[in-house]
């Protein structure tokens, strides 16, 4: 029996309909930052990866990681976490800086999402230092059993994606 597959493109006019960003703290695993990256082109979420990373972050490397979605992904690269808060007060979009944390205490569920919101995931490794975390606009969980650290950034990130784009509308 053969199977139908439909397949549904992201054309620019969505793209360019969903402000919601995607902030990566300095990634510390490639194939995270690959997963997410590739996230972002399927659903045409700007990808903002803030500096330095764990691991080569060279076109090559990126390439290999983001496998040829990499061409889809609006990225934007930053060397530095001063670099990326100079060009976000440069820009006017009105945008939170929404940081998923295992330190706060708002579910992500009962926060209400815009959509010029930016979705700001730490280090694997570390999560986000003090600083950055007290620059956020707002800090949420995502709820697990007791016992248990956290989830899978690349995971993590999905799942906070979805819930934003679900209450925006823009899914």
């Amino acid at each position: 029996m053969m199977r139908r597959h439909t397949t549904f493109q992201l054309t620019l006019v969505e793209a360019e309909a969903k402000p919601m960003k995607i902030a990566l703290y300095q990634p510390d695993i490639p194939q995270n930052t690959g997963t997410m990256l590739r996230m972002c082109a399927c659903l045409g979420i700007q990808a903002h990866v803030i500096g330095p990373a764990g691991f080569d972050f060279s076109d090559r490397a990126l390439r290999r990681a983001g496998l040829d979605y990499l061409a889809h992904v609006d990225l934007a690269r930053h060397a530095s976490w001063s670099d990326y808060l100079a060009e976000r007060s440069a820009k006017t979009d009105g945008g939170r800086l929404v940081l998923l944390t295992t330190h706060a205490e708002l579910r992500y569920t009962d926060f209400r999402f815009a959509a010029a919101d930016t979705l700001l995931l730490g280090r694997e490794s570390a999560g986000v230092p003090d600083d950055v975390h007290a620059t956020a606009d707002a800090r949420i969980r995502i709820p697990v059993r007791t016992g248990l650290r956290s989830l899978n950034v690349a995971v993590a990130a999905a799942i906070a994606t979805g819930e934003a784009l679900r209450q925006t509308g823009a899914l």
